[in-house]
């Protein structure tokens, strides 16, 4: 079959741009050295990077519009950093979340504001409230219970003192009076206990007052709103460190008891970006050895591999030159086309370089093998780099903007790669020839029985390949695409870990919807119809600040007020105090004394089980103390105390507390200060509404289930589960809509490019069933899409198109009957491609990001699977077609 004049006339123009390149190489090596000087500083001073993910989507998109009207109303709650303080009691998670909020409110160079809701002066004055009027009762009765206690430990704040009125109360109990002991019994012990087993924790007052059971871990949550630099790769790793080193400056260390962790959008970003940036630092260093090994193997000389690196390194610097005259600047998706780049540039110089070695078998001439070289395959490499760009191109009309520059930036990267492999790997030859190979192609790493194989076996190839086609086309509709965001980062991060903790605390979850409203009648209907919601847990919203009953509220607060009283602790240490060990001992004996004989008296007493708590604990400390008193009395004394240090430290903390409580007064929304209505109500006069979800949204269906049950309701809601479903659907959709403009682009390059409608046919069918084979390999393999690794899908579609290209070029240009295709330099070259794309990006599964790591899997996945189809199926395919040539 002869070539059409077309072609003849292109392959001349290649050939004779490989010799030209050769001739010249001296002139075109220097030349290429200053113009990637010249690129390289104006990209370093014109390249910016954009970190800022929310401007990857177009604004025109409805959830797009409804996100940034409200950043623009509530521009607080945008790119936020929250604080989880973890504290052993109440009083110290509240003492240390509002002594940190305070030394955050001081940094206004990396902090705009740092809000801490229950340090709120409106709410401490007027926190009580807001509970219900049966808890008010039982804080009232406790109060009453307790204020002859508080009286007399306010006038002598000793364990002492403690001890004593604990064994009066005892007493009082032998004698059948009526007290509820077992709140404070059971404190005391547990604060013993934790002092003996050497974990010291602190007696929680305010917990006794509330009747409630002590926790292990008590939290706070403080907003922070950080000044973030997007013109820095990690634009909040300033105010992350400034927070650090606050919570230095109040205390806040390793050894302390209480700790401090950070999350929230910003910090879960900068933690996302980190670990993604370490991960392709490991895998790049892996990734750089093992394409070494990969190219020795295939170039069997260092002359070659630098033409091919050197090439690749002056391709990368002008496709980064051309982005920053373009674009301007790098976003979180097109900052991949490096890797894009690395992936397919190298594929031409390997396939330029191999079909050079080939020819020079025959032709001891360098020139002639070049010329011939340049001829042969210039074409092909034309043809591939072209469609590859178009199927780039594609992307850009795309409403995922993110992608579209994506596309802009690697479509043409694919044709500044085309350029440099002609121009520069032909010079380099000059320098660095590549050596003859000696020895048939077949008598390399692979046997010649085994090429064979998909000739030998064709029947067997169809019959496999038609039933792998219809278990993809089954799995096919449950390829499934991951929209939770967090899914993508490190999950040992701890901004992530304490998200996820988060995110399963029913009471209040960190992830939840907000719809805005325009006036207050909009907003209660709004608020109306998500109460019925069977997904909605909790609605808040302004109207929820301010509580109802308050008239009767306020009563049980004056009555509180009354019972206890004016408290004013004397100027006395909160342990021994002025009382000598012997005394304190003589005290803790009394009371074991006094619990035993209550115990042996009562046995069935409703109190028994938390005396006899006491009475084992106190058992314990005696013998202690006896042991510490044989070692050093000095001993004795400082873990006496400390212990009453651990049980009455924060009682003048907790009475501080309620005694400001007690001046409540009335109040309406008009009365709400604006540091905390501002959160609820704009200066526009718009209303939030945060709506909770009742299941836990990490889950896909359930935040698909929450966010389309809320958009019911209120087309207008945002937030992040609507920002996660919605752009992921988004991308989904980009990525169908610019597949589907590439399909079509390149379908039409090809049936212009090879004037051939058979020959398009051929290209485009191991692409095809690739592409559906790796679909359905991720519901095989419990791979999801997510936003990461969808980014693989433009690689493996520029590999698809380059394999299929050459081979169905190579065998379709060969002007007699061809040998084997896979024992040509043609299929070496494509073995050897895909190797180095499985080393240099494969190796990123093995990144701690579960983005990259899913994307490095993906690509490998993929890349076997288009090997597969390439050459397997296409040989298959391409023999007995080939058998009529002449």
């Amino acid at each position: 079959m002869m070539k059409s004049a077309y072609g003849a006339s292109s392959n001349r123009f290649f050939a004779h741009w490989a010799a030209f390149a050769y001739r010249n190489a001296i002139w075109i090596i220097l030349t290429a050295f200053l113009v990637a000087a010249l690129c390289g500083v104006y990209t370093v001073r014109n390249l910016g990077v954009h970190t800022d993910t929310t401007d990857m989507l177009s604004e025109e998109l409805p959830f797009r519009a409804n996100d940034i009207r409200y950043m623009a109303e509530f521009p607080q709650h945008n790119n936020t950093i929250l604080l989880l303080v973890d504290a052993p009691t109440p009083e110290q998670a509240y003492s240390t979340a509002k002594q940190l909020t305070e030394t955050l409110q001081e940094d206004t160079d990396n902090i705009h504001d740092a809000y801490y809701l229950s340090s709120d002066p409106f709410l401490e004055r007027n926190g009580l409230l807001f509970k219900t009027i049966p808890e008010l009762s039982y804080i009232t009765d406790q109060l009453s219970a307790a204020q002859p206690l508080i009286a007399r430990i306010a006038s002598d704040p000793t364990l002492y003192t403690l001890v004593t009125i604990l064994t009066e109360a005892i007493e009082e109990l032998r004698t059948g009076r009526k007290l509820e002991l077992t709140s404070i019994l059971t404190g005391v012990s547990t604060t013993i206990a934790a002092r003996l087993a050497g974990e010291p924790r602190a007696l929680s007052w305010q917990a006794l007052f509330s009747g409630e059971k002590q926790e292990n871990v008590y939290q706070e949550l403080i907003l922070v709103k950080p000044k973030l630099d997007y013109s820095q790769l990690f634009s909040a790793q300033q105010p992350i460190a400034a927070i650090r080193d606050a919570a230095r400056q109040i205390g806040l260390t390793d050894n302390t008891p209480v700790t401090l962790r950070i999350t929230g959008e910003a910090a879960l970003a900068f933690d996302e970006l980190n670990s993604a940036m370490l991960g392709a630092q490991d895998a790049g260093l892996l990734a750089l050895a093992m394409v070494a090994v990969v190219l020795f193997f295939a170039l069997k000389t260092a002359g070659a591999i630098l033409a091919v690196l050197l090439s690749l390194i002056l391709g990368i610097i002008l496709t980064a030159a051309f982005a920053a005259f373009a674009v301007g600047h790098l976003n979180l998706i097109s900052i991949a086309f490096a890797v894009l780049y690395i992936g397919l540039g190298v594929d031409y110089a390997i396939h330029f370089l191999l079909r050079h070695q080939e020819l020079k078998g025959t032709d001891s001439s360098v020139s002639n093998a070049l010329y011939a070289a340049g001829g042969d395959i210039g074409h092909a490499l034309t043809v591939c780099a072209v469609t590859t760009a178009i199927g780039f191109y594609a992307f850009i009309p795309t409403a995922y903007q993110g992608v579209a520059e994506l596309g802009i930036i690697s479509g043409t990267g694919m044709l500044i790669s085309l350029l440099v492999t002609l121009t520069i790997v032909p010079a380099m030859q000059r320098f660095f020839p590549i050596r003859r190979r000696q020895l048939p192609i077949s008598h390399g790493i692979i046997s010649s029985r085994l090429l064979d194989l998909p000739i030998r076996s064709r029947r067997f190839i169809y019959l496999t390949t038609l039933l792998a086609l219809i278990i993809a086309v089954v799995a096919l509709p449950q390829v499934k695409f991951d929209y939770n965001l967090l899914n993508l980062n490190d999950p040992a991060a701890e901004s992530v870990q304490t998200f996820q903790e988060l995110l399963a605390d029913e009471k209040d979850t960190a992830w939840h919807s907000v719809v805005l409203a325009d006036n207050q009648r909009e907003a209660k209907q709004i608020v109306t119809r998500l109460e019925k919601l069977p997904e909605v847990d909790k609605i808040i919203s302004i109207f929820e600040l301010v509580p109802r009953e308050q008239a009767e509220k306020l009563a049980l607060i004056h009555e509180m007020a009354l019972t206890l009283g004016p408290v004013v602790f004397m100027d006395a240490s909160l342990g021994g105090g002025s009382h000598t060990i012997t005394e304190q001992r003589a005290a803790l004996e009394r009371l074991k004394n006094s619990l035993d004989r209550f115990i042996f008296e009562q046995p069935d007493h409703q109190t028994a089980a938390s005396v006899r708590a006491l009475n084992t604990v106190l058992t314990e400390l005696l013998g202690y103390l006896d042991r510490l008193n044989s070692e050093d009395g000095n001993n004795q004394s400082q873990f006496l105390d400390a212990m009453g240090q651990d049980v009455l430290g924060l009682l003048p903390e907790a009475l501080e507390r309620l005694q400001t409580a007690f001046e409540a007064t009335p109040f309406t929304q008009l009365d709400l200060p604006e540091s905390l209505s501002s959160h609820w109500y704009s200066n526009n006069g718009v209303y939030r509404i945060a709506v909770y979800p009742k299941d836990n949204i990490g889950n896909n269906d359930a935040l698909r289930q929450f966010v389309r049950a809320v958009q019911q309701a209120a087309p207008q809601a945002t937030g992040v589960p609507v920002i996660s479903l919605e752009a992921g659907e988004a991308v989904v959709d980009a990525f169908i809509h610019a597949f589907s403009l590439a399909l079509i682009g390149i379908t039409l390059a090809l049936l212009v490019l090879l004037r051939s409608v058979s020959n398009t046919l051929l290209v485009l069918a191991p692409l095809l069933l690739a592409a559906l084979f790796t679909c359905a390999a991720t519901v095989l393999l419990n791979i999801p899409f997510n936003f990461a690794n969808i980014i693989a899908l433009p690689l493996l579609l520029g590999i698809g198109i380059d394999c299929s290209i050459h081979m169905v070029h190579r065998c379709r240009n060969t002007p007699v009957f061809c040998e084997n295709l896979l024992q040509t330099s043609t299929a070496r070259a494509i073995y050897y491609s895909a190797l180095t794309t499985m080393a240099g990006f494969g190796s990123l599964a093995f990144s701690p990001h579960q983005g990259t790591a899913s994307m490095g899997l993906l690509l490998a996945v993929g890349v076997v699977l288009t090997l597969i189809c390439v050459l397997i199926i296409l040989p298959a395919i391409l023999y007995p077609l080939n058998q009529h040539k002449v």
